[in-house]
């Protein structure tokens, strides 16, 4: 019987350097041998945020998650060390933890009843003698941790391939966007407790492309912009940039679009918190030093880091994981990164401001994903044409400015762009680019902050 025939076409990505245009077939939203290859490729083969180390503070905590279809549990061992393991008995594969979260300093499988200390170890095996090599044989049969775990800034990173480079090499000018995160406050960060999770009706891509797309801000968005001009808000566009940071990592720098909490005060926010900010401003400044303090407190920064990190550093700070199900579906997971030492009231106007935007049931969040859920259905219309250059999504604002070598604005579409070209290799596809024209030798990356 001979194979089947390979249904992934042939260019995804066109890049034309003399029509300064740049097309993505759809078939990568929709085909199921490409969602296939994501995670036999991406997800098994790079860096995936796990979680952030506060979510379990405390020795023996848990939480359980799935990265690229994997069950997993997160935890910390009776010693406080933070490990990442396989949720699935090494006896017979089932599902060990059945549990979302807790403590526990053992994890026993309900099937047969073998258990493991929260370091990994095996515990006990009822009738432990059937088993002729004994200490042998359990000594092989501890839970199976992921090949690479690795922290930074308390966010954690796993990876299932043992050759991926180190985390930071793999960040790169990412790290230090999370870096900015932690230094925001003297205390450092936290994550509240509790998880938003919801599904999407479309593909992960599409998630990444609106979160690096800061075009769509004022229509999708309207509701809000007025809310924020009738506040005394006057809302710009205007030197805001995108920039990529190598390795198809994004990010978004915005500086019209909002306040921040404790950092740069507007209106909506009161004159309460106007004195608290100016205050804490001023211990940054100390702190960090005036340009450090500028960076970190006067920009809002939307930062991707491939393949399922978002980070939502704007008025509240919102952390999102992504986790593809199918071609056409994404869960999504949320938390709230807060101050671990917070006025009660600035905490109490952080959360208000936070789910009026960010949250799920907020003024933006509804937008965004009925954007690219509406994408996902309308994708369908150019499905299978007899004219299959109709069958492509354009993603060329702003090429005229890459050729010039002049910094992409956060409405063009430049990070998307850095996103693809890094998607296109990460999937091994040979065939999957094809370029017209002279490219740029280089493309700009990063910039100083510090």
């Amino acid at each position: 019987m001979g194979s089947n025939p390979r249904t992934v076409p042939a260019p995804m990505i066109v890049e034309d350097w003399d029509q300064l245009t740049f097309r993505v077939n759809r078939e990568a939203y929709r085909n199921a041998e490409i969602f296939a290859r994501e995670r036999g490729w991406v997800w098994m083969h790079t860096w995936l945020y796990l979680g952030h180390e506060t979510e379990i503070p405390n020795p023996n905590d848990f939480k359980v998650r799935t990265l690229g279809g994997r069950p997993l549990i997160f935890c910390r061992d009776s010693a406080g060390e933070v490990h990442a393991f396989l949720n699935s008995c090494p006896h017979r594969g089932t599902v060990l933890c059945r549990e979302n979260e807790g403590s526990t300093r053992l994890f026993q499988c309900f099937y047969h009843a073998w258990t493991f200390r929260n370091n990994g170890e095996l515990a006990a095996i009822p009738d432990v003698g059937a088993y002729e090599s004994g200490d042998a044989f359990g000594a092989s049969m501890g839970l199976r941790g992921v090949p690479r775990l690795e922290t930074h800034e308390g966010f954690v990173f796993v990876s299932f391939d043992p050759d991926v480079p180190p985390l930071l090499e793999y960040l790169g000018d990412a790290a230090d966007y999370m870096t900015m995160i932690e230094q925001q406050h003297l205390g450092g960060m936290t994550t509240l407790p509790g998880t938003q999770l919801y599904s999407v009706r479309g593909n992960w891509k599409l998630a990444v492309e609106n979160a690096m797309d800061g075009y769509h801000f004022a229509p999708t968005h309207n509701t809000f912009v007025g809310y924020l001009r009738e506040s005394g808000y006057a809302v710009t566009d205007d030197n805001q940039y995108a920039y990529n940071l190598g390795n198809g990592h994004g990010l978004l720098v915005l500086t019209g679009h909002g306040g921040r909490i404790s950092m740069l005060w507007e209106p909506r926010f009161g004159e309460d918190e106007r004195v608290r900010t100016e205050a804490h401003r001023a211990e940054m400044t100390q702190r960090l030093g005036e340009k450090r303090a500028h960076h970190v407190a006067d920009e809002s920064h939307i930062l991707f880091v491939f393949p399922n990190l978002l980070l939502f550093d704007i008025e509240g700070l919102s952390i999102r994981q992504l986790e593809p199900v199918a071609p056409d579906q994404t869960d999504v997971r949320a938390w709230q990164l807060v101050p671990r030492d917070e006025d009660p009231d600035t905490r109490a106007l952080r959360m208000k401001t936070v789910v009026s935007f960010v949250g799920p049931g907020g003024l933006a969040t509804p937008d965004d994903i009925e954007a690219y859920e509406a994408v996902q259905r309308g994708i369908q219309a150019t499905a299978g044409t007899t004219r299959p250059e109709l069958d492509y999504s354009d993603m060329s604002r702003g090429m005229a400015d890459e050729v010039k070598g002049v910094q992409g604005r956060s409405i063009d579409e430049g990070a998307m762009r850095g996103f693809w070209r890094q998607w296109v290799e990460a999937v091994g596809l040979d065939d999957g680019l094809e370029i017209h024209g002279e490219r740029p030798a280089s493309f700009l990356v990063g910039r100083d902050v510090r």
